[in-house]
């Protein structure tokens, strides 16, 4: 059934099973379907000159294929990669944005932890023992945990 259906489309084979493809990739995203969709519509593109052509047998037709999904895949790989850059890359990272700024304690540091508020959230902070309403600057952010010094 399959064969008699290639043979009736034709090089149109490939475009429909790209189609087919990139229409599944929309169903289930994961960015990777696009890529071998992308090679099989080439593949498509490719028979559509050489369909008569005697040299052009599905198993060469297969083998253009599998090339053209492997360096698809690579290349857009490597597109996404440069995509993943951000130009706020602390915007998630609340801890390590606050490194620099300055606050009072709200709590004192004793035997090396203690307490600042800074906007509306109240952080643990580790450094030396300072009184309550001691200035300090974050120096570091190790997660939930601030490092401070005195200003």
């Amino acid at each position: 059934m399959i064969e008699r259906i290639i043979q009736e489309l034709g090089p149109w084979s490939w475009m429909v099973l790209g189609l087919v493809l990139l229409a599944a990739e929309i169903l289930m995203p994961g960015v990777f379907l696009i890529w071998i969709g992308i090679a099989a519509i080439i593949v498509g593109a490719i028979s559509l000159v050489f369909w008569s052509e005697p040299f052009w047998a599905w198993q060469l037709q297969i083998l253009v294929f599998a090339i053209l999904a492997v360096a698809a895949a690579v290349v857009g790989r490597r597109m996404m990669k440069r995509s993943d850059e951000s130009d706020e890359p602390l915007l998630n990272k609340r801890g390590e944005s606050l490194v620099g700024r300055t606050a009072t304690l709200s709590e004192p540091i004793n035997e090396g932890r203690g307490r600042i508020r800074i906007d509306d959230t109240t952080w643990v902070v580790s450094g030396p023992d300072l009184p309550v309403g001691t200035r300090v600057k974050v120096v570091e952010s190790t997660g939930r945990e601030l490092r401070v010094d005195p200003v």
